[in-house]
């Protein structure tokens, strides 16, 4: 039987052989504390120069405030590696007019008041979907919406929405390919493992990982009939 897997809401999942835990990697749900952030069950990210004070709410969205009008949403099992970075609405200029500069930001602007000129009007909210790959360095624009099975390379610049298990790569980033046909990347949404108990989603490690969809798919008729 696999060992237990870490509770959701464990800081620091990764054990060390000397029984130690890897202060560089957490799970984001246990670790950020932010009323315009929501992540899913098993989501982590990582960091090189992570510490027990980092504050990876500043660290992944440095731009998104308590007070902002968007939100960031990502996913069940999303794997985030160092440097990336969500771009949020809150760090828009408006570009419309005559000048970009932000007057009113150095004057105070009131949440409850009226939007000032100077500043853009508020933005989508930034959502990744389940099982997202987002590479070393990438940056997700405002307003992105990136689908489940994504893989985004490192050092990508993403904008607008990607569909579900595609390839993106480069600045501006484009989708390189999809990772697996029509047909069955429409199965896999339907199967939506990431939404199993992790029990079982731990049962199906070899057929997840293996690429098993007719393994996968009797499994998708246990965890059902288990329901």
């Amino acid at each position: 039987m696999p060992a237990d897997f870490p509770s959701p809401d464990t800081v620091h999942p990764i054990p060390l052989p000397d029984g130690t835990v890897h202060q560089g990697t957490v799970f984001l749900k246990a670790a950020i504390r932010h009323s315009r952030i929501e992540v899913g069950d098993y989501s982590y990210a990582s960091a090189f120069d992570a510490t027990p004070e980092t504050d990876w709410a500043a660290k992944l969205a440095p731009y998104l405030y308590d007070f902002s009008a968007e939100r960031l949403v990502i996913g069940r099992f999303c794997q985030i590696a160092d440097g990336a970075l969500f771009i949020t609405a809150s760090a828009n200029h408006r570009y419309d007019g005559f000048s970009s500069f932000p007057f009113a930001v150095f004057t105070g602007v009131d949440p409850e008041g009226p939007r000032p000129p100077s500043l853009p009007g508020p933005g989508a909210d930034t959502v990744i979907g389940h099982d997202v790959w987002i590479g070393q360095g990438a940056r997700i624009l405002p307003g992105v919406v990136i689908g489940s099975g994504c893989i985004i390379g490192a050092g990508a610049v993403v904008a607008g929405h990607v569909p579900p298990y595609a390839i993106v790569t480069g600045n501006p980033g484009k989708v390189l390919r999809r990772r697996f046909d029509e047909a069955t990347i429409t199965r896999l949404l339907e199967i939506a493992w990431w939404d199993w108990p992790i029990e079982a989603i731990q049962g199906a490690e070899a057929a997840i990982c293996g690429g098993d969809l007719a393994r996968l798919e009797a499994v998708a008729r246990e965890v059902s009939s288990r329901g």
